[in-house]
């Protein structure tokens, strides 16, 4: 095996957040070439340009909004896979919102669980990019969304989620799997042991990081 050369930081660089070494284990997914491991779960533009992942997850709880999404590719170094809703905003708008987000330059687009397979099928022939579909419990059928045209799934199931990829791993062995890895090491490895392709990642907030910074200026104020 041959010797990895040491790694290069700056000075300043230093406080980058790192996603956890044990998600280089899995498999990754191979998109436009790029090969895709880990993927920060986050819309704040601080955190997405201070991590070490190879992709931004962005979906949040509200409506889509194209001025988001062109806001966080602009500001990313790093390929972004755009939320375009299926849960409270649906049919063509999900679409229009998918075709904006494409020429932004999103890697990809993410629909909710909700979204119905009609509309995965639209956004499968309206797209030349990578719809996936999020799975969250045990009951969807895996067929139907496979022939509606979703090309990953992303399975966010909590303590439920490396028992669902296992049971899509088993029945389609070929088909990309994103999946949440948990708050562990320990249940990273399980998530990736049950067959997911990458993994997400929720980093800290910027509210907790500031405070881990601020108590640190307070304590070395104090030394002096």
């Amino acid at each position: 095996m041959k010797q990895r050369p040491k790694s290069i930081d700056g000075t300043l660089r230093k406080s980058f957040l790192r996603v956890p070494e044990v998600i280089r284990e899995c498999s990754g997914i191979n998109i436009f070439g790029r090969r895709i491991k880990s993927l920060v779960f986050s819309t704040d533009l601080a955190i997405i340009r201070n991590v070490n992942a190879d992709a931004v997850i962005a979906v949040y709880p509200f409506t889509p909004q194209p001025i988001i999404t062109q806001s966080i590719i602009m500001a990313s170094d790093i390929p972004v896979f755009a939320g375009v809703g299926g849960g409270l905003t649906k049919g063509i708008r999900s679409v229009v919102l998918g075709t904006n987000a494409e020429l932004q330059g999103a890697i990809g687009v993410v629909v909710n669980a909700p979204t119905s397979n009609g509309v995965v099928k639209a956004l499968s022939d309206s797209l030349d990019i990578p719809v996936v579909v999020t799975i969250v419990n045990d009951d969807t059928d895996i067929q139907a969304r496979i022939d509606a045209g979703a090309t990953i799934f992303n399975v966010s199931a909590s303590l439920d989620t490396p028992k669902i990829v296992a049971k899509i791993r088993q029945a389609y062995p070929d088909f990309p799997i994103i999946a949440t890895g948990g708050p562990t090491e320990e249940s990273i490895k399980r998530t990736i042991a049950a067959g997911a392709n990458a993994i997400t990642w929720t980093p800290p907030s910027v509210a907790q990081l500031f405070k881990d910074v601020m108590s640190s200026y307070r304590e070395n104020l104090d030394a002096h």
